[in-house]
């Protein structure tokens, strides 16, 4: 009988930051090994953090990367870890063609060994790894006391054929792949069943590491865990954390033992969480301390303010209510409240005073007037961003990027864009679940989340409230005219959503969604609004990815196109 532990090392590193994450990578194989592990395993490209996008094509990058892989494996051996097995994801080189490789190297006894290249690089979606890499084309089985352990990354698991196949006729005692697998609503369903055909395939264990924390506009979720032969699930990880989960293999046993099995979370809390921290690491490892935003009363800025305050602590969110000669009671009071129920800076700038001057200069009527408004908002929170050195955040949902429904250069402006993949609907939906949690005892920052590994519940709100009830309810409206609402230029947001989910992630024309069953008008409408504002989506801040398709990486249109159906 031959016993293995496995450590399973979830961790958050960010892309070019060789030291620390070698620092990190340091500090979880300790950890490892004070567990007992003969083994431990990291995400994909931990080193250089991922995705590294055009960096691998520099040279010295390169290099500054093999070079801190070298005195990876030097410094644990000095530290006593030479016996440990340190599976880690780096940059490598292919010297024939001088092209970078997405690569995995194994660091024991003083020495990087056992190189595997990624097989399939992907060229989808939020992906563009053929055009950089230069693909693997061997397999890898290593021999750990007897126990052979096949190797594979990432999307070596999502294809079929290839380095998987081959690997199911070398009698391999377990399958071990490192990941830098993106966040999306549903994804955790989805891996968990790809695991289990590729653990039959093969024909034993499959353990399956993540890598967790934003990166730009890419959440990683985490969730690592491990199934049997069999497709029982037999360890698992927190999602939106760090952590060190352990699984031991006994290459004699039938089935092996179930370890620690994480919970996973709710849809709404999932989502929320994925928005938060997409956020705090953008401000982490950009070196933002706080943000600053417009605070209208309206859902979507109480939203992205609940989320800094989540994210960063309300002490350092800076909310700017900048009312102007439409805005109604109601609605200040609303900004006032969020600001307060957060604990949130609160200044008051109205803008009438400058919107009359712009006026007598200018005179514009309409929407041209309208625009001024949004326009001076923007410079007014784009003021305090460089003055205070605060990450200045936009507030605009999916379904309002979708259809234009923004002022470029007014209420667009910002570094970046909690809410950017969130249609209005679930706009609603996720405000509402978290003030449910908030009257449940999660205070502000009390999200398990990276950095709040041990379960803080943060700071209680007063009365349990985080956002307004009644910026939840009342009708939403730009207020930038007398009376004005959404709905008089946009189909009411149940609607619109249903039809944008369609005609945008799902990719229906006009004679789809009109057998979908939506109205000619309202398809019609909705089709021109959407296809007319690629332009604007184009210069919108970067915002987390949380649905199968956002705007940027995944949809790209030309901006200029002629086609109308």
């Amino acid at each position: 009988m031959t016993q293995l532990r496995f450590a399973l090392a979830q961790i958050d590193t960010c892309v070019g930051d060789l030291d620390g994450n070698a620092d990190k990578i340091m500090h979880y194989a300790h950890l490892a090994a004070h567990e007992g592990a003969h083994v431990v395993v990291f995400p994909e490209m931990t080193l250089t953090g991922y995705p590294i996008e055009d960096l691998a094509l520099r040279r010295t990058f390169r290099k500054a990367a093999w070079d801190k892989a070298n005195w990876l494996a030097t410094e644990l051996e000095a530290d006593g870890l030479g016996d440990l097995y340190v599976a880690v994801g780096t940059v490598g080189t292919d010297h024939a063609s001088d092209k970078p490789r997405n690569r995995m190297v194994v660091l024991h006894d003083d020495m990087v060994w056992a190189g595997y290249d990624k097989h399939f690089l992907p060229n989808y979606g939020v992906f563009d790894e053929f055009r950089i890499f230069a693909a693997g084309d061997r397999t890898v089985v290593l021999d750990i006391d007897g126990v052979r352990i096949g190797v594979a990354i990432c999307e070596d698991i999502w294809q079929d054929g290839g380095p998987v196949a081959r690997l199911a006729d070398e009698h391999i005692d377990v399958l071990m792949t490192m990941n830098g697998s993106p966040y999306e609503e549903g994804k955790t369903h989805t891996r968990y069943d790809l695991a289990v055909r590729r653990a039959a395939e093969v024909g034993a264990p499959m353990i399956y590491v993540n890598q967790v924390g934003g990166q730009d506009d890419l959440v990683f979720d985490g969730g690592s865990f491990v199934v049997d032969r069999d497709g029982t699930l037999l360890e698992r990880s927190p999602m939106f954390m760090e952590h060190l989960g352990l699984f031991d293999l006994d290459t004699d046993a039938e089935h092996q033992t179930t370890g620690d099995i994480a919970d996973l979370p709710d849809p709404d809390e999932e989502v929320y969480t994925a928005c938060v921290l997409g956020l705090k690491d953008y401000m982490a490892k950009n070196r933002f301390s706080g943000v600053c935003l417009g605070l209208s009363g309206g859902i979507d800025s109480a939203l992205v303010a609940a989320m800094a305050a989540d994210a960063c602590g309300g002490r350092n969110v800076h909310g700017i209510s900048m009312p102007s000669m439409y805005s109604s009671i109601g609605s200040k009071d609303d900004a006032a409240d969020l600001a307060a129920n957060i604990g949130a800076h609160y200044d008051v700038q109205p803008i009438e005073p400058m919107f009359n001057v712009y006026q007598g200069q200018l005179k514009l009527e309409g929407v041209a007037a309208e625009n001024l408004q949004a326009r001076i908002r923007g410079v007014i929170v784009m003021a305090y961003s460089n003055s205070l050195g605060l990450l200045a955040v936009a507030t605009g949902n999916k379904s309002e990027l979708a259809c234009g429904y923004s002022t470029i250069y007014g209420d667009a402006v910002g570094g970046y864009a909690p809410i950017k993949d969130l249609l209005k609907t679930r706009v609603w939906e996720l405000s509402r679940w978290r003030n449910r949690v908030a009257a449940a005892g999660v205070g502000i920052g009390g999200l398990r989340i990276v950095g709040n590994e041990n379960g803080d519940a943060g700071t209680p709100l007063p009365g349990g409230v985080m956002i307004p009830v009644s910026s939840i309810e009342k009708a939403p409206s730009a207020e930038l005219r007398p009376g004005q609402k959404d709905s008089d230029s946009l189909p009411e947001y149940e609607l619109l959503d249903k039809v944008l989910a369609a005609y945008i992630e799902h990719a229906h024309g006009r004679a789809d969604l009109l057998a979908d069953g939506f109205d000619e008008k309202t398809v019609d409408t909705v089709m021109r609004l959407v296809d007319r504002a690629e332009w604007k989506r184009r210069q919108y801040p970067l915002g987390p990815k949380v649905t199968a398709l956002a705007f940027g990486r995944d949809r790209r249109l030309p901006v200029t196109n002629a086609f109308r159906e």
